[in-house]
């Protein structure tokens, strides 16, 4: 029995092997998803990776090339639908022999070079003639800029299309040699041109989809290529958009840190008090005092400020300046007294030019 139990356990090993050989990877264990993420999870959960472990940042890791290479083995997959459709059927197998696995295409530069990211070394200028740039700036949320989010914005976007006729096109200087007679040859310049068909331009309305991460800043630059303007004789230009923050009704950002101001009453500022401030992904900072707090006093919370953009795991400081309101009722003279006999304070007569620090 002991033998047959063992047997048993043998062949469950052996298909498990088998079945995972089969099946191939696992892209959302790669991505670290769910079988139901959405394709917004997908980006994100690509992106955040992508930067971990790209190999510039993991020489010391002998698998970071394997493991980069499968990480764009899964969001070329799980980032097309229909793609995504075969695999969840039958595996990374069913997409080789149907040849919808392309083993050739650098992901990664596609993906990255829409958003302007370079890892290592200097980025490539393609010298070819290209088209004029348009640059735009994309106003966001603070809240978008703390929480991250995918926006949707319309374009529209002049277009080369083929149309009846050819046109002289790619036209050139070269130097030819003309025969003179009697052994005598000149060599001259003249231009050379090709046949190309011809083409006019129309607008087409795209819908494009802008990652706003969090911790984004200021004048940083989201770039989507050959999204400018078009070139008769050579590619597109870039659609580059600006990040520009919208005012904020309560927090103010500078740097990674956020500031704000409460105000509370001359009661509490002797006596102590309690507000909660929400946040901008909606959970709740308590300011809590028992003791004095003096007009314009600044307290500091730690980590609830702003994410790092490099870092999401880093974050500011919240610096909340306290503001205190006097009332505005006149005291009998009894209440004057009374407030004298409970504070205990002398008169101070003080008379300065308002600059501290002598």
């Amino acid at each position: 029995m002991a033998g047959l139990k063992l047997n048993w356990i043998f062949f469950i090993n052996l298909t498990i092997c088998i079945v995972l050989s089969i099946a191939g990877r696992d892209f959302y264990k790669i991505l670290d998803l769910s079988h139901g993420a959405s394709t917004h999870e997908i980006k994100k959960a690509y992106r955040r990776l992508a930067k971990e472990l790209h190999p510039d940042k993991n020489k010391d890791d002998p698998d970071a090339s394997q493991k980069f290479q499968d990480l764009g083995a899964a969001y070329e997959v799980l980032s097309d639908t229909e793609k995504r459709r075969m695999y969840d059927k039958c595996g990374e197998e069913c997409l080789k022999k149907d040849g919808m696995m392309n083993n050739n295409m650098d992901p990664f530069s596609s993906f990255f070079g829409d958003f302007n990211f370079a890892f290592g070394g200097e980025p490539q200028h393609p010298q070819e003639t290209k088209g004029s740039n348009v640059i735009m700036e994309l106003y966001v949320t603070l809240e978008e800029l703390y929480s991250g989010n995918f926006i949707e914005i319309t374009r529209n976007k002049p277009v080369m299309k083929v149309t009846k006729g050819t046109r002289k096109c790619n036209c050139r200087q070269e130097l030819v040699t003309r025969n003179l007679g009697s052994g005598r040859f000149q060599m001259i310049q003249q231009s050379v041109c090709s046949e190309c068909p011809n083409v006019k331009v129309v607008n087409e309305e795209r819908i494009l989809e802008v990652e706003v991460e969090s911790g984004m800043v200021d004048n940083q630059e989201i770039k989507f290529t050959a999204e400018g303007e078009p070139h008769l004789d050579g590619d597109p230009g870039d659609l580059v958009l600006k990040i520009q923050t919208l005012p904020h009704p309560i927090f103010e950002r500078k740097g990674d840190d956020l500031y704000t101001n409460v105000t509370i009453s001359l009661q509490e500022a002797l006596l102590g008090f309690t507000i909660n401030i929400k946040h901008l992904d909606g959970h709740i900072v308590t300011v809590q005092r028992d003791k004095i707090t003096k007009h314009g006093t600044r307290i500091r919370k730690k980590n609830e400020g702003m994410p790092n953009y490099d870092n999401n795991n880093l974050y500011g400081a919240l610096y909340i300046t306290v503001d205190v309101e006097f009332p505005d009722t006149d005291f009998t003279e009894e209440q004057k007294k009374e407030i004298e006999k409970l504070l205990q304070q002398s008169p101070v007569d003080r008379v300065y030019n308002g600059i501290r620090g002598n």
